[in-house]
């Protein structure tokens, strides 16, 4: 478990791990530094044939920059330190870590632009350029000095640059960038990432990153109001255990797919297949009668069952009143719902009657989804496993909002959607989120856009539905977690093999059992 905080919840754990738990922040500061340090000497060895110039600011962010300044030293580098501040006006910690490193040799003071002017050519000297400047403090766009010291940095063609906590310019509370910023190569933070690291835009300035442990204690992060978390690998080692030699096809489940029309029927057979590749024992597709020849052509390891249809080649409502969809979902262990289904009236309505007769797990995608379009409350899912997986244009029809109202709250969005209404919600898009009924959210840190192509929805669709089916006795939101982590890890695969721009969804496909491996070897080495 990885919590993804805020600035004000980063302070406030601080304080916590000094006055409950006894950790001086002048530790945690020594810390901080010493982090930063190992991560330089793993990347950068030997640091002692590195020309290092650190910048540092008045705040604790400089004063970590000290304490690497210092350790460096120690080391027998020789990094080159330079204060945008006056001495005077360093306070707590930070003062105390400049007294300590200017026992070993004062940094050098920038107060203005005019001797900006005259120590900057040390930027060109600079093979290792470490941003002590701001870290995580900032709530407004730069200005004045650092704004002009921040744009020198960003000119530089040379040094690498690595970022203590956040770049500087960057807001750790938002993606959304609030003005200029340090375009890092790599940033060291401690104890948790901010919100900044892992969405966009502003995660593709903090470079490679990395978290470092500086004190805090683990129980420090349990508090239930800090319900932002990012996906990790170790997470699911569950997913990966070995079959009992005793297993035979109905331990696994069986999946029965709801999907198809005239037309799309690729969506179903897709769905269908990733739920075989997510292991699942027995997968069932159930699609209107004329489209159900194309569906089985595409696929010989899942069965096929004809339904009533509309003229419009899609399923039709004597699919319910005949009894026949009751009789289906009779007995199987989970019901995916929606792929290519279409959006006529009757389908609509029988998708909502199925979905809410349903005993069964539920996962609920594409045109299911839009059958609740404007009425999410007619989705009465209080008691059973309901799993929503919609892009955000569906999201904004199923709540009455735009799409854009909908990406630009995208956290606040699936959140409130989940708790309202007591379902899991699988919010797509870069950095996809999982959403629970208790108000948890987990943050995808999988994929890359050469997935966006059609297709692969139904993917995911399949690969939830068909790792539910296999783990039942697993809470729901992991499940859906789980299957988000490796529908990205088959995409990152897909692309490494295909290139992005020319992945299409069945090369995903094809690539979910390589990506069941990579998270073996992920979770044996955790």
């Amino acid at each position: 478990m990885m919590k993804i905080l805020t600035a004000a919840q980063m302070q406030y754990i601080d304080r916590l791990t000094t006055e409950r738990y006894g950790v001086p922040s002048l530790t945690l500061m020594e810390n901080a530094g010493a982090g930063v340090v190992e991560f330089l000497e793993a990347r950068f060895a030997p640091l002692s044939g590195q020309r290092m110039l650190i910048l540092c600011g008045r705040g604790n962010n400089g004063g970590d920059g000290f304490v690497v300044a210092r350790l460096l030293r120690e080391r027998g580098a020789r990094p080159r330190v330079l204060l945008f501040a006056r001495p005077e006006h360093l306070r707590g910690d930070a003062a105390v870590n400049f007294e300590r490193l200017a026992a070993t040799g004062a940094p050098e003071i920038v107060e203005n632009l005019e001797t900006w002017t005259r120590v900057k050519p040390a930027l060109q000297e600079a093979t290792l350029l470490i941003d002590g400047l701001l870290g995580t403090g900032l709530s407004k766009p730069l200005e004045g000095l650092l704004l002009e010291v921040v744009r020198d940095v960003n000119r530089l063609a040379g040094p690498r640059i690595v970022a203590i906590d956040l770049p500087s310019g960057l807001s750790a509370d938002t993606g959304e960038l609030i003005g200029e910023c340090v375009h890092a190569h790599a940033s060291v933070t401690f104890t948790a990432p901010k919100m900044a690291h892992v969405f966009p835009p502003a995660c593709e300035y903090v470079g490679e990153w990395v978290v470092k442990q500086i004190g805090t204690p683990p129980e420090a992060l349990e508090d239930p109001e800090l319900f932002l978390e990012l996906i990790q690998p170790g997470d699911f080692a569950w997913v990966v255990q070995r079959r009992p030699l005793t297993s035979h096809k109905g331990t696994y489940g069986h999946v029965l797919v709801l999907a198809g029309s005239v037309g799309k029927t690729g969506a179903a057979a897709m769905t269908a297949k990733a739920a075989l590749r997510a292991g699942a024992g027995l997968v069932t597709v159930a699609t209107p009668r004329s489209a159900l020849p194309i569906v089985a052509s595409l696929g010989m390891e899942f069965m096929t069952e004809p339904l009533p249809e509309t003229e419009a080649g899609t399923v039709s409502r004597r699919a319910l009143d005949d009894g026949r969809l009751d009789r289906l979902m009779e007995g199987k262990s989970v019901v995916a719902v929606g792929p290519g289904l279409g959006m006529h009236p009757e389908t609509a309505e029988v998708v909502q009657s199925a979905v809410n007769r349903c005993p069964a797990p539920v996962v609920l995608d594409a045109d299911g989804v839009n059958a609740f379009a404007g009425c999410p409350a007619a989705l009465q899912a209080a008691g059973r496993v309901r799993i929503l997986t919609p892009h955000p244009g569906e999201m904004a029809r199923l709540i009455g909002k735009s799409t854009a109202a909908v990406a630009q709250d995208r956290i606040g969005v699936a959140r409130d959607f989940a708790r309202q209404h007591q379902v899991h919600l699988v919010l797509k898009g870069f950095r996809t989120l999982v959403a629970s009924p208790e108000g948890r959210v987990r943050v995808n840190p999988t994929g890359n856009p050469g997935m966006a192509t059609g297709g692969t929805g139904d993917v995911l669709t399949g690969l939830v539905a068909g790792l539910l089916a296999q783990h039942r006795d697993r809470p729901a939101n992991e499940v859906a977690a789980a299957a988000v982590y490796l529908h990205g890890l088959a995409g990152d695969w897909a692309a490494r093999e295909k290139g992005e721009a020319s992945m299409i969804a069945s090369d995903l496909l094809e690539a979910v059992p390589q990506a069941f491996q990579e998270l073996r070897a992920s979770v044996s080495r955790s």
